[in-house]
């Protein structure tokens, strides 16, 4: 379930626009960006060692930084969620786009937004089981497509049986 919660919309949305437009240095980019993330978990978890308190992140900022550092450090993680909420219902719409033409996009966003209240509201047994599920179609889905991404580039499938090779 962490590795299916870390997957966001813009693995799947924003990835395909990336190499598109850069090609593969963007895999480059991707390397670098998990490092950096790597170290920067890696100092989080010895803050949490060395420092055990049951509060989020942004209380390392407080104590290491000041009270202001933990304030604004709280603050803008708020508001990148709720960024990142108002991009995920706004790929979706954008996805259900593609294959439902004729529904306006805001029917699909305020449906999927109704969606995701109702699950809330649910009791956390049921949350549990429908996170897991999720994040299983969301990791089984990256399988798929490195599966089939390898078989277009070695055996051509979709391709009319020409491997179209990694240049």
């Amino acid at each position: 379930m962490a590795l299916g919660s870390a997957i966001g919309t813009g693995l799947f949305y924003g990835s395909a626009e990336a190499i598109r437009m850069a090609g593969p240095s963007v895999l480059l980019a991707y390397l670098i960006g998990g490092v950096i993330a790597f170290i920067i978990m890696r100092a989080l978890g010895e803050m949490s060692v060395n420092n055990p308190q049951a509060s989020s992140f942004s209380r390392y900022a407080q104590d290491y930084l000041g009270p202001m550092a933990g304030y604004i450090t709280g603050w803008t993680y708020c508001f990148e969620i709720l960024i990142v909420a108002i991009a995920d219902v706004t790929a979706f719409g954008i996805y259900m786009g593609v294959w439902f033409p004729d529904v306006q996009h805001w029917v699909w966003v305020l449906s999927i937004v109704l969606i995701i209240g109702a699950i809330n509201l649910m009791s956390v047994k049921v949350f549990g089981e429908l996170e897991f599920w999720f994040s299983f179609f969301k990791v089984a889905t990256i399988i798929i497509m490195i599966v089939a991404g390898i078989g277009i580039i070695v055996w051509g499938i979709g391709n009319g049986g020409q491997a179209t090779g990694i240049s």
